[in-house]
């Protein structure tokens, strides 16, 4: 009897035990949710207390604001301190507007907010481990754009984004082959109240045949939510689809799985895009305005209470913040007191002018939390000083705003002129620089924005080799240095500098062959004499791409390097430049089979080359120019002292370039090239001058260059072609719609060997055989 009621008392005590069990767990699941959404709203309220703080990151003179605390369920919230001053309203009187920002959720109940945003996120623990099948990328990165249905109707800027998916080197029309999917649904405006929302996204999607609850999938958006209240809600469940997307707020953001764009315009361009605004001359660093912002103040629905506040630190001559209540249809109905008078500031001042003539300018929150201003920032190289708590800033995963922008915090708005003028010239100057190298590397084309985006999923697919936060945050950026090729910084031309590296003390030369080798006397004999002679040489590599069979080797020269003959499987001109794994050396000397250069030519263009790692270096030269009758770009190999080629004939270069001409340029313009045997050699200098900015270089006159080619008996000779340069007139047009923009830079610059032309004794001439032309 003892026992069972001890059996039963023991029973009674776990019973209560689980139950208060529960009890905690749903206790601490309301607060974590109280938190969760106390947190969310500090940065819209300026009634919260202010706490001041600021750190210098990495002891640098700019300002980085510290990161909001995560909390946690078990840790109590933080209050700012009491005796913080509060922010006053704007409104004059303490009055406030009907719909006023301040109390923008009064519109949805909290539980309201959560249900839309678990609806919408229902898979909001995904990342790629998760809610990625790695295995259908085991034929490569390969993205599929799903063919429009009937009635779809898609937008331009959508267009935009497929053309450029379509045009990339990752595009397959093979569903089967497809490690992304592309819907051909437009969901990038999802506020009902706009013209170009799209109706039954959410049944159209689902009818797909490989949707499968949207696994490897990307969804682009640039709009979310309605007025007045702009939630995240899209209209339709994403699942397991990764989102591209603007105005990303870190609290529904899924790192390492979603990915921030920025955003952009209608009229933002599909290729190419306007350059920046900062200039080699343009000093000093500091400009006429220190900060500067105009724009909208909303009167009605959700806004942002920074813009509200910003008359509290313009002082009307070196802080310029101007915003204006006109816009909207009925915004008369609306205005308050101050209207009339931000009105007529607001007109007194040209925002072009303000923006190019300012070292900072503002970019607080909207209507969402991105912004407009944020790529005109960056295009004007005005340092961006950013108000938008809660932002997941535009491909943050890999690009390091802390080198670009300032990011304060809304609630500490009225320390923004004290830091700003905190910042020295020469971090000015710098932040300006990356704000340029940004905008060109990621942001002045819709082409540029998806290709980055596409990188970033390629880098997480193929995350052994993965390009490193270095790649992408230094010139070229991560476009141009494709990590398949290697992750090694050291191994890419263009950082030789930075890293304190030097290239490779030997090179490689790669002469094209497409003649028979009739006697020991053929050009492309002396010229493998000639170069073996050279003292830097560490092979010789012959590409055999003519019909003819292969001659035995007691057909070729001895030398005293290594020499080995590549027979081209393809034989197309493209093929020059494939990536052999024989080429081990940094510096590749390119030639033409009848090319005639001396060993002290070819030792002095590569001395000139090690100095110059990221450009062509060589000997002929030839230019282009714009033929405004045709309104076309036009080739010319006129005898001038002006360039902007020079061509593969008798070049050095970098062996990487070889990577980035067969994996990099589309395969469209490779056909092009085969097609018509020619113009291999202009594309090679597109594409390097697209990389560097740079002009090549070209080394002595070398005129007699020039009359050899033109001279050759050889009907198989491309230069006997009439055609040859009205293709490569063709040629230039193709390239430069390719890139959106003409990469070619003219320059006058020729080098010459130092004791070249001296009044001084023959035998002290390094170069002496040079002289003679």
């Amino acid at each position: 009897m003892q026992a069972k009621k001890r059996y039963l008392l023991v029973s009674v005590g776990a019973g209560l035990l689980f139950l208060v069990y529960l009890w905690g767990l749903q206790i601490g699941e309301l607060q974590q949710q109280q938190q969760s959404y106390q947190y969310r709203q500090l940065p819209q309220y300026p009634q919260y207390h202010q706490q001041q703080y600021q750190y210098y990151h990495q002891n640098q003179d700019v300002y980085q604001p510290q990161p909001l605390p995560q909390r946690s369920p078990s840790r109590p919230p933080r209050h700012w301190p009491e005796t913080t001053k509060l922010l006053e309203p704007y409104l004059e009187g303490g009055e406030q507007e009907e719909d006023s920002p301040q109390l923008h959720h009064q519109h949805t109940s909290p539980r309201e907010r959560r249900a839309i945003r678990d609806n919408i996120y229902k898979n909001k623990r995904c990342r790629m481990e998760t809610c990625f099948d790695f295995a259908r990328c085991q034929s490569g990165f390969r993205v599929y754009i799903y063919p429009p249905q009937r009635g779809d109707e898609i937008s331009e800027t959508y267009q935009k984004i497929l053309s450029s998916i379509e045009e990339s080197r990752f595009h397959t029309k093979d569903p089967s082959r497809a490690c992304l999917f592309i819907l051909a649904v437009d969901t990038l405006d999802r506020d009902q109240l706009s013209a170009q929302f799209v109706q039954n996204v959410r049944s159209r999607i689902q009818s797909l045949p490989t949707w499968n609850d949207g696994r490897n999938h990307l969804i682009f958006n640039l709009y979310s939510g309605t007025w007045p209240d702009y939630t995240e809600d899209l209209g339709f469940e994403v699942g397991q689809a990764m989102l591209a997307k603007a105005s990303a707020d870190v609290v529904n953001f899924r790192t390492n799985f979603d990915i921030s764009i920025p955003l952009f315009s209608k009229d933002h361009p599909l290729k190419g895009g306007g350059m920046g605004y900062l200039t080699l001359n343009d000093a000093p660093p500091s400009r006429k305005y220190l900060l500067v912002f105009k724009g909208k103040r909303y009167l009605t629905g959700i806004g942002s209470e920074t813009r509200n506040a910003l008359y509290h630190i313009h002082n009307g001559e070196d802080i310029i913040l101007l915003t204006t209540c006109k816009h909207g249809k009925d915004w008369e109905k609306h205005k308050d007191s101050r209207c009339d008078r931000d009105n007529e500031e607001y007109s007194k001042f040209d925002y072009q002018e303000l923006l190019h003539n300012s070292s900072f300018c503002l970019v607080p929150r909207g209507r969402r939390l991105g912004s407009f201003r944020f790529l005109e920032a960056l295009q004007a190289a005005c340092i961006p000083v950013i108000l938008s708590n809660g932002w997941e800033l535009p491909f943050s995963e890999v690009i390091d705003w802390r080198k670009a922008a300032i990011i304060g915090d809304e609630r500490l708005l009225l320390q923004v002129p004290s830091i700003t003028r905190s910042v020295g010239r020469d971090r000015i100057l710098a932040l300006r620089q990356q704000t340029q190298f940004l905008w060109d590397a990621y942001f002045s084309s819709v082409a540029k924005i998806v290709l980055t985006t596409l990188e970033i999923i390629q880098d997480r697919v193929d995350s052994h080799v993965s390009r490193s936060r270095f790649l992408w945050n230094s010139l070229p950026g991560g476009l141009y240095a494709i990590p398949q090729y290697s992750t090694d910084p050291a191994q890419f031309p263009f950082y030789y500098a930075i890293l304190g590296k030097s290239p490779s003390q030997q090179f490689t030369a790669v002469i094209h062959t497409v003649t028979p080798l009739q006697s020991q006397i053929s050009p492309v004999v002396k010229l493998i004499i000639a170069v073996a002679k050279s003292k830097f040489c560490a092979q010789i590599v012959v590409l055999w791409n003519c019909d003819k069979p292969l001659p035995p080797r007691n057909k070729w020269p001895s030398t005293s390097v290594p020499l080995t003959v590549i027979e081209g499987q393809t034989k197309t001109m493209s093929s020059r430049f494939f990536p052999h794994d024989v080429i081990l050396s940094d510096a590749v000397l390119s030639l033409d089979e009848d090319s005639v250069l001396s060993t002290n030519e070819v030792d002095f263009a590569f001395i000139v080359w090690q100095s110059f790692p990221e450009r062509i270096v060589g000997y002929p030269a030839r230019s282009h120019y714009w033929d405004s009758s045709r309104s076309r770009w036009g080739y010319t190999s006129k005898w001038t002292n002006d360039y902007s080629m020079v061509l593969t004939g008798a070049a050095f270069y970098h062996r990487y370039y070889h990577y980035l001409f067969t994996h990099h340029v589309p395969a469209s313009l490779l056909t092009m090239v085969d097609r018509m045997a020619n113009c291999e050699d202009i594309l090679m200098n597109f594409l390097v001058s697209a990389v560097t900015k740079q002009p090549p270089i070209k080394v002595t006159q070398k005129k007699q260059y020039k009359e050899t080619m033109m001279t050759q008996g050889s009907k198989a000779s491309r230069w006997a072609d009439p055609d040859h340069f009205a293709q490569r007139q063709t040629c230039m047009n193709a390239f430069s719609h390719w890139l959106g923009f003409m990469p070619l830079v003219h320059s006058q610059m020729r080098l010459d060997p130092v004791l070249f032309r001296d009044q001084v004794s023959i035998l002290r001439k390094k170069y002496r055989d040079i002289e003679r032309l």
